[in-house]
C-alpha cells in the first residue's frame, strides 16, 4: 500500500487510438461516431474473451489491462484481424484504423483506475505503431516471444516523451510467413576504412535517375533471414508481359513534361503491383522517350507480347489522354480509347486505364489485389500535382533539382498532411543527400529519412517505395537482415519492382547469400533490360563466387560495354580472367585499375563480404593476377 486507497502490481497494459480520427471527424461527424462506437465495442468484447479489463475509453482512445502478456498480444492481434474484416466493407475514406501499444511495467491502481510509467509507455508505443499495427516493448516481447504465432521486428530504441530511459520497441508481424521469425536484433557494426571508395552506380526509384553508391568497406554478422524463405516473381514464362512506353507530351509547354512523366510512372507502378502481370521498369521503357521505335522489334528486345503508348495533352483545367494497347507480336492494335477529363477526375481516369487492360489481357487477379492496385493515398489534386512535379526534379539527380524536389514535396504535405507517398518522396531526397555526399550531417540526414519512411507507413502500409527506402539506408548502414526484410516487404506490394530485385540481390550477395542473389539480380535484370552499370558488376562478383567465371566474364564485359571508364567491372574482371588462366587478359585489366584507382588494395576491397570464404575467394583471383 503506498497511500491509503492506493496499490502497486505488475500488470500488462494495453493502448489503442484511432488513427486521423480529427480527418475523419471533419469529413463525416455522424458516420465516424457510428463507426468508432462499433468498433470500441468490437475491441471489448474481443478484450473480455481474452481475460482482460477495459480500463478507460474516452473519446479514440481505449486503455485496457491483462493478468497475461500473451492474452494482450493475443487479443491485439485479434483486434486487428476483426477490424481489417470491418474496414474491407468500408468506402476507402471512411476506414478506422486503430494503432495498439502493449507493456509489461509496474503501475499504481486506484480503484478501477490505473496510473504510472507503464501506462505511459504502452501510450508511447501505440504512438510508435503503424494504423492497423501493434507495437510492443522489450519488457512484453520476452513473455511471448516463443509463445503465439506471430513474428516481431526489432525497432530499435526510442526516446519517448517523459520516460527517462530509453525503449526498446518491437512491432508484431501478423502475415502468417512471419510467424515465429524475429527480424532486426543482432544489428551489425559498420567499420569504415580510410582507404577510399570505390564508386558504384544504382538506379534510384524511376526513369533515368543515378546515384553513386559508396562501397564502405564493412564487417558484420550474416543475417538471420535464410535465403529459403524469401519470395521471387512470378515465372515470368506463365503470365502476360507489357511495356508502358513514354505518353508523348502533347501540351504547347515544354515544362508540362513532368505532367506525361508522371502519368506514365503511375500507370506502369500500379500495373507492376500485380502478381500475375510482367511489367517492364520504366527504368528501361524511358530510354526510348522520344524516339520512333518499331512495336514488333521492340517486342523481341524486350520478350513482352504486350505495348502500351499514348499522349496527355493539358488544356487549363482539363486533361485528354489516348492510350492505345498493341499486340507486339503482330504490331495490330487491340484497343484505344480517348478520355477528356477534368484533372479533378485524373484518379478515375487513370483507374478506368488500369481496369481496361486487366480486362483485356484477361490473367488472374483477386478482388483483394484489385483493391490493392487501385488504393490511392490522397484526393486532393494539387498535392498529386506538386508529388508529380518533385518526382521529375528528383530524377534530374542534382543538387538543386533535390532541392527543388524537397519544396515540392513539402507542398504536397501542406496539402494533405496524411498523403504517404510525398513523406516517402521527401524522405528519398534526404537519402540521395547522403548518397551523393550532399551533406555534411550523415546520420542526422539519414535519421531524418528514416523518420519520414516511417511516418508515410504509419499512414498508408502500402507504400513499397518507403519499405525500399528503408531498405537502402540499412544496406548502406551493413543492417544487412533489416535491409532484407524491409526489401521483401517491399516485394510483396509490388512483385514486379525491378529496383527492389536488384538491391535484394545485392544485400543477399555481400550478406553471403550468393544462390538466392544471383536469382534476384537475374530477374531484375528481365524486368529491367537496360539498368545502370552497377548491377553488372554485382552479378558478375555472384557469378565469380559461385567460380561461373565465364558468366562472369559475359556479364562485366557487358558493362563495361555500357560504361568504359567504371572500375568496379575491372577490378572483378581482372580476378575472373585470373582464375580462368587468361595471365593476359588479367594483367592488362589489373593495369586499367590501377590507373583509375593508384591506391586500390586487395585487402581492403574485399573486406566488403561477411563471409570469409567470399573474402578470400576474390582475394585469391585479384592476387593471381599479380595485384597487391
Amino acid at each position: 500500500m503506498t497511500q491509503e486507497g492506493l496499490t502497486r502490481k505488475l500488470t500488462a497494459i494495453l493502448s489503442a487510438d484511432a488513427e486521423g480520427y480529427s480527418r475523419l471527424m471533419g469529413d463525416d461527424e455522424d458516420s465516424t461516431i457510428r463507426t468508432l462506437t462499433s468498433y470500441i465495442e468490437t475491441m471489448r468484447t474481443c478484450i473480455q474473451d481474452h481475460r482482460g479489463r477495459v480500463v478507460d475509453a474516452p473519446g479514440d482512445n481505449l486503455l485496457a489491462e491483462f493478468a497475461s502478456v500473451v492474452d494482450a498480444v493475443s487479443c491485439a492481434a485479434a483486434v486487428q484481424k476483426r477490424l481489417f474484416e470491418l474496414n474491407a466493407k468500408l468506402p476507402e475514406k471512411r476506414k478506422m484504423q486503430f494503432r495498439i501499444g502493449i507493456n509489461l511495467g509496474d503501475v499504481v491502481a486506484e480503484g478501477d483506475r490505473i496510473y504510472g510509467d507503464g501506462v505511459n509507455i504502452a501510450a508511447r508505443l501505440e504512438g510508435l505503431a503503424e494504423g492497423g499495427g501493434i507495437c510492443i516493448s522489450r519488457s512484453a516481447y520476452d513473455q511471448v516471444k516463443n509463445k503465439l504465432d506471430l513474428g516481431y521486428k526489432y525497432l530499435g530504441e526510442h526516446t519517448v516523451k517523459n520516460i527517462a530511459d530509453p525503449v526498446r520497441v518491437y512491432r508484431v508481424l501478423m502475415k502468417p510467413e512471419a510467424a515465429g521469425k524475429v527480424f532486426g536484433e543482432k544489428r551489425p557494426r559498420l567499420i569504415q576504412w580510410t582507404l577510399g571508395v570505390v564508386a558504384v552506380s544504382v538506379l534510384i526509384l524511376g526513369a533515368t535517375a543515378v546515384a553513386i553508391w559508396y562501397f564502405y568497406f564493412r564487417s558484420a554478422p550474416s543475417p538471420e533471414t535464410a535465403a529459403s524463405t524469401l519470395k521471387t516473381a512470378f515465372p515470368i514464362s506463365e503470365i502476360p508481359a507489357i511495356a508502358v512506353l513514354p505518353f508523348k507530351n502533347l501540351s504547347e509547354d515544354p515544362e508540362q513534361e513532368y505532367f506525361s512523366d508522371g502519368i506514365t510512372n503511375d500507370i506502369i507502378t500500379d500495373l507492376s503491383k500485380f502478381r500475375n502481370l510482367f511489367v517492364i521498369a520504366s527504368n528501361t521503357v524511358f530510354t526510348f522517350k522520344g524516339k520512333s521505335v518499331k512495336i514488333t522489334e521492340l517486342g523481341k528486345e524486350l520478350s513482352v507480347q504486350y505495348v502500351l503508348e499514348g499522349s496527355v495533352q493539358e488544356a487549363g483545367q482539363r486533361v485528354r489522354i489516348n492510350a492505345r494497347l498493341i499486340d507486339a507480336t503482330t504490331g495490330n492494335q487491340i484497343w484505344a480509347q480517348r478520355y477528356d477529363r477534368s484533372k479533378k477526375d485524373l484518379f478515375t481516369l487513370q483507374d478506368e486505364i488500369i481496369q481496361t487492360i486487366v480486362r483485356t489481357l484477361e490473367f488472374k487477379i483477386e478482388t483483394a489485389e484489385l483493391a490493392r492496385v487501385m488504393h490511392k493515398d490522397t484526393t486532393n489534386y494539387q498535392a498529386y500535382d506538386y508529388l508529380i512535379r518533385g518526382t521529375w526534379y528528383r530524377l534530374q539527380s542534382t543538387r538543386s533539382s533535390i532541392r527543388k524536389a524537397r519544396q515540392m514535396f513539402e507542398k504536397a504535405i501542406e496539402l494533405d498532411s496524411q498523403y504517404a507517398s510525398a513523406y516517402t518522396a521527401l524522405g528519398w531526397c534526404y537519402h540521395l543527400q547522403v548518397e551523393f555526399g550532399w551533406t555534411e550531417f550523415i546520420e542526422q540526414t539519414s535519421q531524418r529519412a528514416v523518420s519520414l519512411a516511417q511516418k508515410a507507413l504509419s499512414l498508408d502500409d502500402f507504400q513499397p517505395s518507403a519499405h525500399e527506402l528503408l531498405g537502402s539506408i540499412y544496406i548502406r548502414q551493413g543492417q544487412y537482415d533489416l535491409a532484407i526484410a524491409e526489401l521483401q516487404q517491399a516485394l510483396d506490394l509490388n512483385p514486379n519492382d525491378a529496383l527492389f530485385h536488384s538491391e535484394m540481390g545485392e544485400v543477399l550477395l555481400y550478406s553471403g547469400q550468393t544462390d538466392a542473389a544471383i536469382k534476384f539480380m537475374e530477374t531484375g535484370l528481365r524486368y529491367n533490360p537496360r539498368p545502370a552499370p552497377g548491377i553488372y558488376m554485382e552479378l558478375g562478383l555472384a557469378y565469380y563466387l559461385k567460380e561461373r567465371y565465364d558468366d562472369a566474364v559475359r556479364i562485366l564485359q557487358q558493362g563495361l560495354a555500357k560504361k568504359p571508364d567504371f572500375v568496379g567491372h575491372l577490378i572483378v574482371l581482372t580476378a575472373a580472367y585470373a582464375q580462368l588462366g587468361r595471365a593476359e587478359d588479367a594483367k592488362l585489366s589489373a593495369q586499367k585499375v590501377l590507373r583509375r584507382h593508384p591506391f586500390f588494395e586487395v585487402e581492403s576491397y574485399a573486406t566488403i563480404f561477411q563471409n570469409l570464404s567470399n573474402r578470400k575467394h576474390l582475394r585469391d583471383g585479384l592476387w593471381k593476377a599479380g595485384m597487391k
